[in-house]
């Protein structure tokens, strides 16, 4: 007779990894990276290789506000239906074409502009991109926790990571190449290409299923007693008046309604998971500068060891969450992002010591591979399934802003003095209490249930 084993086998957890939609997550995690550094670190070698000053070029960071605040407009690529698209595609791959088609403009745009004398024609095409970038995110997002089970959202989530290193790394290593051999406008023009994978993806993979839009209104006891209260109202009226309420108020209460006084502890939990390691990232580079490192070292080996660890970190996180659970993992998870600081403590007391600066790396980028595929896995595990964009936007901007705003002010920290051991040990004790709710929400099995067991004979 068979039993239940309380977790799966490891050849079971890996099998996760070969299913169709954990494939489909690695082209568009691929798609989601790709435009990312050419509004960014790649645009900005552009500009100052083509003698754009400095001060110029650093108000093009401001850009990176907007993948910030798509809390904005969630609720629109959430609920507003697409004319012709949605009924053809589906509401989540017909957003996911618009903003690729969108970041494919920007891109092509970019291509054909000669920096010197056009900045603000530049601005206009960098922020079209990013807008693209962060509304296609937005829809990724919801189309990966749809269109699986709770119990393959850990792989998703790390295939998701392996995508968006892929991205990354075209648009950083890639076009720098390209921009090198040929120009910066066949670069740009190659990477406009390179969004067609994710175009492919989406025509090819089908939409997940989902409640249509009038049938969640209707299910919302907000939305039902509007319409009760608004009778004899114009029903123009009363269709905005419900779409708004369904769209922006019910995402919200519904997340509080579910978890009650939890819920403050969770968005708590959220907003200082990734602390701190986002408050240490300003200073990285600088400390390997100062510690006299090449830009050729730093470029070697952050990329080479850098990517290779984030993948490997995010496969097996997904791996282990798919075998034990993400409560457990949680804990590892933010101890790892945490203690890995210290890493870097070590390494500005060693000095240019090569295979310190190794180790820092691959310990640094193996933890945050493996953290962040956790904690995607847990953020979608939290996420209704009735309200997956706006949620997932709301939880991802927390995610990142306190970091993001601490870090800076890392260099006032670190000063001329360049104290950069008392910096990353003070990043260090930021991380202290994500370990300790990560603790408590493991011993909370209704917010981290364990993975389902396995049937063997």
């Amino acid at each position: 007779m068979p039993t239940l084993s309380p977790q799966r086998s490891w050849l079971a957890s890996l099998a996760i990894y070969f299913r169709a939609p954990v494939i489909t997550i690695l082209f568009l995690g691929f798609s989601a990276g790709l435009p990312f550094l050419l509004v960014f670190s790649t645009l900005s070698a552009w500009l100052r290789s083509d003698g754009v000053e400095v001060a110029a070029i650093g108000f093009f960071s401001w850009i990176g506000i907007l993948y910030s605040i798509k809390i904005f407009w969630a609720p629109v690529v959430d609920r507003l239906p697409l004319p012709i698209l949605t009924r053809r595609l589906g509401q989540r791959r017909g957003w996911m074409i618009i903003a690729q088609l969108t970041i494919a403009l920007g891109l092509i745009g970019l291509a054909g502009i000669d920096p010197i004398g056009n900045l603000g024609f530049v601005a206009a095409m960098a922020l079209l991109v990013a807008f693209g970038s962060a509304t296609q995110d937005i829809a990724i997002d919801a189309y990966r926790i749809e269109s699986a089970d709770d119990d393959l959202q850990a792989a998703m989530a790390s295939m998701y990571i392996v995508g968006y290193r892929g991205g990354l790394l075209a648009a950083g290593a890639g076009a720098l190449y390209i921009a090198a051999s040929a120009s910066w406008s066949v670069a740009y023009l190659t990477m406009a290409a390179l969004v067609s994978v994710g175009l492919i993806t989406v025509l090819v993979r089908p939409e997940p299923k989902r409640r249509t839009l009038s049938t969640q209104l209707i299910q919302e006891p907000r939305v039902r007693a509007f319409l009760r209260l608004s009778r004899g109202r114009p029903a123009w009226l009363r269709r905005i008046g419900a779409w708004s309420i369904g769209a922006i108020v019910c995402p919200f209460t519904d997340f509080f309604t579910r978890f009650g006084t939890k819920a403050l502890w969770i968005l708590l939990f959220i907003a200082v998971f990734r602390i701190s390691d986002l408050a240490m990232a300003s200073m990285a580079n600088p400390l390997y500068i100062d510690l006299g490192f090449s830009l050729g070292t730093i470029a070697s080996v952050t990329n080479i060891f850098g990517i290779a660890m984030s993948i490997t970190g995010g496969l097996l996180g997904g791996l282990l969450v798919a075998r034990y659970g993400i409560g457990p993992m949680l804990v590892i998870g933010a101890l790892a992002a945490t203690l890995t600081n210290l890493l870097f403590s070590a390494l500005a007391l060693a000095g240019e010591v090569l295979p310190m600066l190794v180790l820092t790396i691959v310990g640094d980028n193996l933890a945050n591979g493996l953290a962040s595929a956790v904690f995607l896995a847990f953020l979608s595990s939290l996420t209704s399934r009735a309200y997956t964009a706006t949620q997932y936007a709301l939880f991802s901007s927390l995610m990142t802003l306190p970091g993001k705003f601490l870090s800076g002010f890392g260099g006032l920290v670190v000063g001329d003095e360049q104290h950069y051991a008392l910096f990353f040990l003070i990043a260090t004790l930021l991380g202290l209490p994500a370990i300790l709710l990560a603790v408590w929400i493991n011993r909370d099995r209704q917010l981290t249930p364990r993975p389902a067991a396995s049937v063997v004979g």
